[in-house]
């Protein structure tokens, strides 16, 4: 049976009213098969639709599938998805940060398994398909390392997918886009991913589809744009005062920690830099003893210097080997610092770890057990069985300081609270006066009072009749 044809007509483009505003379909069929695009703008709609109409002028044929014109498809008719993911991670891994191989190789599989001809076979089990995928075939270290083969079981699984992978072109037709698009918003057990999670593989998505466009793997990004159509939920800027905690649960907390055997005293001084200096965890495990200037007086203030974060983000995904990656200050250029006050009692409790542990101003301030960073699953666990210690059972099943990551939100609020400008806040934080603002702005309390009686000062007006 003959695929192409020269058999094509053309219909007008139909406007689709709807409250949310309109939109344009194109229209045609090919012989026997009709197809339809809609756009958000009529010109777009037109621009379409005349490209149509003249590659049929020239006479060229189209796919009668597809409904376009063979020559727009021929390469994507040649690779596949599967192959085609694998060159956009060998194009994008160099130079790409620790998070960002990972998220590519995140978002990557769950497509690649919606862009299969059919299921995997039943001896697969689907969990080892996914981590065949996630970490070896979109992982180019462990793809690539002469000294580690890839496991006789994940070739074949990755040798299957190969075979049964769909062309590029198929991303021409809707079912196949709707189909990715489901599967980026869920979770393997069928549920709503997060919204941080849509909004991450979405990212991921942009910059697979430019780099198909610009290799003419495709003529146009296949997914929906419309607002609220590509993301499955639109992630809160602010965040859930709930998760703030007040000064008498972290006395608590941080007394229980510190009378914790061996170490405790150490991780105090850890979540107690983050309640007090409001770094972000992966800017702390990296700092240096010499990083911090600390008075000999306990009551006045010292002073950080930060100039790099060490996000753990698993051997495999670095080019060191190392779990942690050394990047610059998030959102600053290269080479950038930023200067961060040590709160009185924070200087007095670094001052006695430093004397306690022996620390000389090269070595890191809050070193792990062997000497080495400070890993991210034991400071979580130490900060969960704190909190599950110290909490009641009605406060644990909140999420009242759930993630450690809060100490950072309730300082900057904290912060905020005390009447600090927002510019200095953003600084002290390395944030945008804007991020600040959207993320924090509703736990900012009790300064209204203050602010109308100024307003009233200024607006008084003597004398006035009434």
């Amino acid at each position: 049976m003959d695929t192409h044809s020269l058999d094509v007509r053309f219909y007008q483009i139909e406007t689709n009213k709807r409250a949310k505003g309109s939109s344009y379909t194109v229209r045609w069929k090919v012989a026997h098969k009709k197809h339809s695009r809609t756009y958000k703008k009529s010109a777009v709609a037109d621009d379409e639709r005349s490209k149509l109409m003249t590659a049929h002028r020239k006479r060229e044929p189209f796919d009668i599938e597809l409904g376009l014109p063979v020559s727009w498809s021929s390469r994507a008719a040649e690779v596949n998805w599967f192959q085609f993911a694998i060159r956009f991670v060998d194009w994008k891994w160099p130079g790409a940060s620790g998070n960002t191989r990972k998220n590519m190789a995140k978002a990557l599989t769950p497509a690649t398994i919606a862009l299969l001809r059919r299921s995997a076979p039943a001896h697969f089990d689907p969990v080892k398909v996914r981590t065949a995928l996630r970490e070896y075939a979109f992982n180019v270290n462990r793809r690539n390392d002469p000294d580690r083969p890839v496991p006789d079981e994940v070739q074949t699984i990755l040798d299957w997918i190969e075979r049964n992978s769909l062309p590029m072109s198929a991303l021409e037709k809707t079912e196949h886009v709707d189909k990715v698009v489901t599967a980026l918003s869920t979770r393997l057990d069928g549920t709503r991913a997060a919204a941080s999670s849509v909004i991450r593989n979405d990212r991921v998505m942009n910059l697979v589809m430019g780099y198909a466009i610009r290799h003419n793997y495709l003529k146009s990004n296949p997914f929906p744009k419309g607002k609220g159509e590509r993301t499955a939920a639109k992630a809160a800027p602010a965040i859930d005062k709930r998760c703030l905690l007040n000064r008498d649960l972290v006395k608590r907390i941080l007394e229980w920690i510190g009378k914790r055997p061996r170490r405790g005293r150490l991780y105090r001084a850890f979540f107690a830099t983050l309640y007090f200096a409001g770094l972000r965890p992966e800017e702390a495990v990296g700092l240096r003893v010499g990083d911090a200037t600390l008075p000999e007086n306990d009551s006045d203030w010292g002073e950080f210097l930060v100039h790099e974060a060490q996000p753990e983000v698993g051997s495999q995904w670095t080019d060191t080997g190392e779990v942690h990656e050394e990047r610059d200050l998030k959102g600053r250029g290269e080479g950038d610092t930023r200067t961060v006050p040590i709160h009185p009692l924070l200087v007095e409790i670094l001052r006695g770890i430093i004397k306690e542990y022996d620390l000389k101003p090269a070595d890191l301030l809050f070193p792990g057990e062997k000497g080495g960073m400070l890993a991210g699953s034991v400071f979580r666990r130490v900060w969960a069985k704190a909190r599950e210690a110290v909490l009641s059972e009605r406060e644990f099943n909140t999420p009242t300081g759930k993630r450690v990551y809060d100490l950072r939100h309730t300082c900057l609020t904290t912060w905020l609270n005390s009447g600090i400008p927002a510019a200095e806040v953003a600084e002290m934080a390395g944030n945008s006066v804007q991020v600040l603002l959207s993320t924090y702005a509703r736990c900012i309390v009790g300064q209204r009072a203050d602010y109308l009686k100024r307003a009233e000062a200024h607006q008084d007006l003597p004398g006035l009749a009434v």
